[in-house]
C-alpha cells in the first residue's frame, strides 16, 4: 500500500469528480480503481466493503469512506480547507450545499431522454444564471477578496471553480453578466495545484460521453 488515498468508482466524472477535485487542489496524490462490471461492483458488496452498497469508495487514513458529503468533509478538515471556526465552516457548508444542487443537475444531464436534452439545458441555464451564480457574484463582490470565506482558500472555492468550468462546456458564455466570477476563475485556473489538475493527462475526467453512460448503466443494473 503506497500511503495514497485510492478510489474506487467507474472511469468518468459523476459523484467522485468533486473529491477528485478537492484532492488534487490539496496536491494529493491518488489512486484510482475503476469500476468496469456488474461483477465488481457485487463483489465489493458481497465483501461488505461499501456501508450503504454505493460508491464512490475512499481508502484514506485507514478507512473504508463511502457518501460523497462525508468524504468531502473529512478531506476538507484533513487538509485544512475547511474554515478556522464553526461560523466559517457553516458558510461553506451554505455554499457547499448550493453548489452541490446545481452540480445534480449537471450530473443528470448525460441521462435525460434525447426529447428531454434542449428543456432540460434551459433548467441548468436558468438556475445557474438566476439562483446561484448571483449569490457568489454579490459575495465576492461585498467582501472584495479573493476567496469565498475568511479570505483564504477552501473547500467551497475549490466546488465554485469546478462548477463553473462544468456549466461553461454546456453553455459557454454562461458568465458574461458576471465580472467577479469571471476573475474568480481566472484566479482559481492558476493556483499551482488547480492549473496542474487542469492540465492534459491530469485524473481530471473528461465531460461524460455515451460509453459512460452505457457502463453506469451496466455496472448499477438492478
Amino acid at each position: 500500500m503506497s500511503g495514497k488515498p485510492r478510489l474506487t468508482y467507474l472511469n468518468g466524472r459523476g459523484r467522485m469528480e468533486p473529491i477528485r477535485w478537492l484532492l488534487a487542489a490539496a496536491g494529493v496524490e491518488f489512486e484510482e480503481v475503476f469500476l468496469e462490471t456488474k461483477e465488481q461492483y457485487d463483489k465489493l458488496i458481497k465483501d461488505g466493503v461499501l456501508l450503504f452498497q454505493q460508491v464512490p469508495l475512499v481508502e484514506i487514513d485507514g478507512m473504508k469512506m463511502v457518501q460523497t458529503r462525508a468524504i468531502l468533509s473529512y478531506i476538507a478538515g484533513k487538509y485544512n480547507l475547511y474554515g478556522k471556526d464553526l461560523k466559517e465552516r457553516a458558510l461553506i457548508d451554505m455554499y457547499v450545499e448550493g453548489i452541490s444542487d446545481l452540480m445534480q443537475m449537471i450530473l443528470m444531464f448525460p441521462f435525460s431522454p434525447l426529447d428531454a436534452k434542449e428543456k432540460n439545458l434551459d433548467s441548468i441555464k436558468e438556475r445557474a444564471t438566476n439562483r446561484y451564480f448571483p449569490v457568489f457574484e454579490k459575495v465576492l463582490k461585498q467582501h472584495g477578496q479573493d476567496f469565498l470565506v475568511g479570505n483564504k482558500f477552501s473547500w467551497a472555492d475549490v466546488q465554485l471553480i469546478e462548477a463553473i468550468l462544468a456549466v461553461e462546456e454546456k453553455i459557454p458564455a454562461v458568465l458574461s453578466s458576471f465580472p467577479q466570477l469571471q476573475a474568480f476563475k481566472t484566479k482559481m485556473s492558476n493556483m499551482p495545484t488547480i492549473k496542474k489538475f487542469l492540465q492534459p493527462g491530469s485524473p481530471r475526467k473528461p465531460p461524460p460521453d455515451d460509453h459512460y453512460v452505457e457502463t453506469v448503466l451496466k455496472v448499477f443494473k438492478k
